[in-house]
């Protein structure tokens, strides 16, 4: 090697702070010196002792190419960094959304479906994701045997969130028990009738959380489940 190289070598690398040893009554511990720049991956380090070692002492490793790898590993200790960090915060959210789910227990939630648990002395009310305008929008209500027990008639509508209520009677009036009932809307649209999405409310009974914020799912009290992003509307 050149006295330059080595020079230059050994100056650059005292730049940085490399794990020392220290010895107490104790026993023998692990310190670093905070002072200087940290190396990062002990990688950095197994890779400048082993070049050290297999250059040729003809041609000596360049100065140039030491910096260069001191810059792509302090690179690879800031992206390290970097993940951590952001994991970090995945983690501090997705405890976040379990406590805001959480909150939902006991509470009314408005969500994609097509079938729901109804309270029929309360009544309930329901959204209907009309696709376009049409002359004739209307409900049917079931009841767990299939049959048709209410049909609601919203005529001529906008395309939008379309709202309905129910006051669980059937079509002659009379009150019907509380229990599981399916709907389906439909829609007239150019001459044809074209089934539309409805959204019906349902209480919460409990929160499942997943190892992400993605993985969260509410229990219904009709026992579906949903995610959490699911939830279009929160009610009482």
């Amino acid at each position: 090697m050149t006295t330059t190289t080595d020079s230059t070598s050994s100056s650059i690398l005292s730049d940085y702070a490399l794990p020392s040893s220290k010895s107490s009554a104790a026993g023998t511990t692990s310190s670093t010196d905070t002072s200087k720049n940290a190396l990062g991956k002990d990688a950095f380090l197994k890779l400048l002792v082993t070049q050290m070692k297999n250059q040729n002492p003809l041609d000596p490793q360049d100065n140039s190419e030491f910096v260069a790898q001191l810059a792509q590993f302090s690179s690879v200790e800031s992206l390290s960094n970097l993940n951590e960090t952001v994991s970090g915060l995945a983690s501090n959210y997705t405890s976040s959304q379990a406590l805001q789910a959480s909150s939902l227990v006991g509470h009314s939630v408005i969500s994609k479906a097509s079938s729901t648990l109804v309270n029929t002395a309360n009544g309930m009310t329901g959204q209907v994701a009309l696709t376009g305008a049409t002359t004739d929008l209307s409900v049917n209500i079931y009841d767990a045997s299939g049959n048709v027990v209410k049909n609601i008639d919203l005529g001529k509508q906008s395309a939008g969130d379309i709202g309905f209520s129910w006051d669980g009677t059937d079509n002659e009036g009379n009150p019907l028990p509380s229990g599981t009932y399916k709907f389906s809307a439909s829609a007239t649209q150019d001459g044809k009738g074209v089934a539309m999405d409805t959204y019906l409310p349902s209480t919460v009974v409990s929160v499942t959380v997943g190892s992400t914020a993605g993985d969260m799912t509410l229990k219904l009290a009709d026992g579906s489940s949903i995610a959490l992003s699911q939830v279009k509307t929160v009610g009482l």
